[in-house]
């Protein structure tokens, strides 16, 4: 299936993933639309939604860059008005915007509860629910969130309650919109990397440099989304996907080629055994 000349909405879009992911269907001829919140560059993040933009179309594709919060159903609203005005409709969505705060119950403040809920869990189900309408219209929909497989070894549980129950609250949420959409023609996944991914969130908050190291690039999951987007809705929807099982599926076993050091010893991410 090919991705030229359709629309494209990420969340968190400026950076990281998120950005990797825009760059890939970008290539491809995609439009994106940049849903974050970064106008003014940050020393430690890096990046805005308008230099994102900027190497988008230099990319090859058209981009649209919409500041937005998640949290706020007119921000929300106000991405969704301008997409359509500018592009006509919305044929994928990908939610990647989220926030993580690795903190055991003690140490869990009621702000960084209250951040992780609004934005994982509140955030990612109202954008999509003000796509849906404008998904249905569209031959081949796809709602790609990033989010775990739900795996219930209390290990994922302990030291960070907060944060695993909004992630697994996403991908739960996957897992229904691929039911009540089937109807519709419009998939729903989850993607998940089997690697930590050198990210600001890794560099500056998980491992520093050390454990950049000993991951793989975003591009490693910009590819495995451009494989998934690339298939029917009706055929791929409903899967909570590790990365290297959707490189698997395409024949590709060897992806040495991501890793920040070459033959490094890769960490494995939160929530994979």
């Amino acid at each position: 299936m090919s991705l030229k000349n359709k629309t494209v909405l990420i969340t968190g879009a400026s950076r990281g993933i998120g950005k990797a992911i825009g760059l890939r269907l970008a290539r491809e001829g995609a439009n994106i639309v940049i849903a974050a919140k970064s106008i003014e560059e940050n020393a430690k993040l890096g990046g805005t939604i308008f230099s994102a933009a900027e190497e988008m179309e230099k990319a090859g594709g058209q981009a649209l860059a919409v500041q937005c919060d998640i949290r706020f159903e007119d921000q929300v609203q106000n991405v969704i008005d301008k997409t359509v005005e500018r592009f006509g409709g919305i044929d994928v969505l990908v939610n990647n915007a989220s926030a993580i705060s690795l903190t055991p119950t003690e140490q869990t403040d009621p702000k960084r509860f209250d951040l992780m809920y609004s934005v994982n869990v509140r955030g990612t189900f109202f954008i999509t629910k003000a796509c849906i309408p404008h998904l249905k219209k569209s031959t081949n929909s796809h709602i790609l969130t990033l989010s775990p497989p739900v795996n219930m070894n209390p290990r994922w549980f302990k030291g960070h309650i907060a944060y695993t129950l909004t992630k697994y609250n996403m991908s739960m949420m996957v897992l229904g919109w691929a039911a009540e959409l089937k109807q519709f023609n419009i998939a729903s996944n989850a993607l998940w990397p089997k690697t930590t991914i050198d990210t600001a969130a890794v560099r500056n908050l998980l491992g520093g440099e050390a454990l950049a190291k000993m991951s793989r690039t975003p591009e490693v999951l910009a590819d495995a989304a451009f494989y998934i987007f690339s298939k029917a809705a009706s055929l791929c929807t409903g899967n909570c996907f590790i990365d290297e099982e959707v490189f698997a599926k395409e024949g590709i076993t060897d992806l040495s080629k991501y890793s920040v050091v070459p033959g490094a010893q890769l960490y494995t991410d939160l929530f994979v055994d």
